[in-house]
C-alpha cells in the first residue's frame, strides 16, 4: 500500500512538472499545434526530434529531446526495423528504443514538447522495434536471442516489466526480426523475421502475455514492415521482391494469405502504413529512391495502383514513414539526405509534395506522426 502510494504522489508530480514545463514553453503556445512529426536520432546520445507541422502538412524543426539512452548502428537502416518510435493511444505518450543501450524511453508529449517519463531495460539486446496498445507495451528485441518482452504502462508513463512475458522467436538467434505490432483490437501480436522468412503470431489474454504461437511462412522473401488494414487484415512488405501481401489475421492468430507477393517492380521495399480509411497502402522502395500505392479492398485483397506514387530520387533511400493521424499527410525519412519529405495524400491515393525538411542525422531511425 505504501508503495502504491508512494507511486500516484510520484506520478502526481510528474505530471505537474510536466504541465509546468509546457507553460514555460514558447514553441507550443506560439507556433500552435497542427501536429507532429517524430524522429528517432539513434546517436550515441539518442535523442527524438520533433518538427511542428502547418495546416498544410510543411514541418518546421521545433526542438531535440534526449532518451537518457544510446542508439546503434549506422547507414542507412541501422536497426533493420519498423517501429522503433511509436506514439500510445491518444498520443499522450511516445515510447523510443535504445537499441546501444539496451532499454526504452518513454516521454509524456505535451504540445510540441516532450518530457522524459521513464527509462527501462528492454529485458533482451537491441531493442528494435515497439508495439502499444492501451497499457500494455511489448518490445522486440533482434539481438542474442531475438525475443518478445512485455510491459505494463500506467497513467503516467511508468513502465512496469511484465514478468514472465518473454518469448523467444520461432527463427531463435538467426531471425533478424523487423517489427513487431498488435492487430487494431489488441488481440493479437505479430512479428516479422527477415533472415527466417517467417511471420510469428500470438494471441494476447486479459492479463498481457502473448500465448500460443503461430508460425507462418511468408508469402514473399525478407518480410519486413507490416501494418493492418482492419482488425482482420494485415499488409505485409517483401524486401526480395519489392512487394505486399495481405493476410488475413484469424481470432486464433493464424494466418490465411489474401494477395501473395504482388510486386511494385521496385527494389527493397522496407515500411509499409495504410491510411485510416484502410483505402491505401503506402510502401517506401528504398533501393529505387520512390514510393508504391497499392488499393486496398473490403475483402483485404490488394492491387497495385501506381508503382511510383511518387519520386524521391535515385539514391536518396527513403525508409521510415508515417501517416499523419487524419492520413491527409505521408512523412518520409530520405536516409541520404538527411531529411524528412512530406506529402499530401489525396482522396484518390496520389501524393503531393508539400516540404523537405532537414536536421536528420545520419544513421537515424524511426518515424512517428500525430
Amino acid at each position: 500500500m505504501k508503495e502504491a502510494k508512494a507511486l500516484i504522489a510520484w506520478c502526481a508530480f510528474s505530471l505537474l512538472t510536466a504541465a509546468a514545463l509546457v507553460s514555460i514553453t514558447p514553441t507550443a503556445a506560439a507556433q500552435g499545434d497542427s501536429g507532429a512529426v517524430y524522429v528517432l536520432t539513434n546517436q550515441h546520445a539518442n535523442s527524438v526530434l520533433v518538427y511542428a507541422r502547418a495546416d498544410d502538412g510543411a514541418l518546421t524543426l521545433s526542438g531535440s529531446f534526449l532518451t537518457g539512452g544510446m542508439g546503434a548502428g549506422t547507414g542507412g537502416d541501422p536497426l533493420g526495423s519498423q517501429g522503433s518510435l511509436v506514439l500510445g493511444s491518444m498520443h499522450q505518450l511516445l515510447f523510443a528504443v535504445n537499441a546501444g543501450s539496451n532499454d526504452v524511453s518513454v516521454f509524456r508529449v505535451s504540445g510540441l514538447s516532450l518530457q522524459l517519463m521513464d527509462r527501462v531495460l528492454s529485458g533482451g539486446t537491441m531493442p528494435v522495434s515497439l508495439a502499444v496498445k492501451g497499457s500494455l507495451l511489448y518490445v522486440l528485441n533482434a539481438g542474442g536471442t531475438p525475443n518478445i518482452q512485455g510491459f505494463l504502462v500506467n497513467p503516467c508513463g511508468h513502465l512496469v516489466h511484465l514478468a514472465g512475458s518473454g518469448r523467444p522467436l520461432a527463427g531463435g538467434d538467426g531471425s533478424a526480426p523487423a517489427q513487431v505490432s498488435f492487430t487494431p483490437d489488441g488481440d493479437v501480436l505479430m512479428v516479422t523475421e527477415k533472415n527466417t522468412n517467417q511471420i510469428d503470431t500470438w494471441t494476447v489474454d486479459d492479463e498481457g502475455f502473448a500465448q500460443d504461437r503461430t508460425v507462418t511462412n511468408s508469402s514473399g522473401g525478407t518480410p519486413f514492415g507490416f501494418a493492418f488494414a482492419d482488425r482482420d487484415f494485415a499488409i505485409v512488405s517483401e524486401a526480395e521482391p519489392s512487394a505486399l501481401s495481405s493476410y488475413a489475421v484469424g481470432d486464433n492468430g493464424h494466418l490465411i494469405l489474401i494477395t501473395g507477393t504482388l510486386s511494385d517492380g521496385q527494389k527493397a521495399n522496407c515500411w509499409v502504413v495504410v491510411t485510416k480509411n484502410r483505402r491505401y497502402a503506402f510502401t517506401t522502395n528504398t533501393g529505387s529512391g520512390n514510393i508504391s500505392s497499392y488499393l486496398v479492398s473490403q475483402d483485404g485483397s490488394l492491387t497495385l495502383l501506381d508503382a511510383v506514387a511518387a519520386n524521391t530520387g535515385t539514391g536518396t533511400a527513403p525508409i521510415d514513414m508515417a501517416l499523419s493521424d487524419d492520413s491527409r499527410f505521408l512523412y518520409v525519412r530520405e536516409a541520404t539526405k538527411s531529411v524528412v519529405e512530406g506529402f499530401r495524400v489525396e482522396s484518390n491515393g496520389n501524393l503531393i509534395p508539400v516540404n523537405s525538411a532537414p536536421g536528420v542525422p545520419a544513421g537515424a531511425q524511426g518515424v512517428a506522426a500525430r
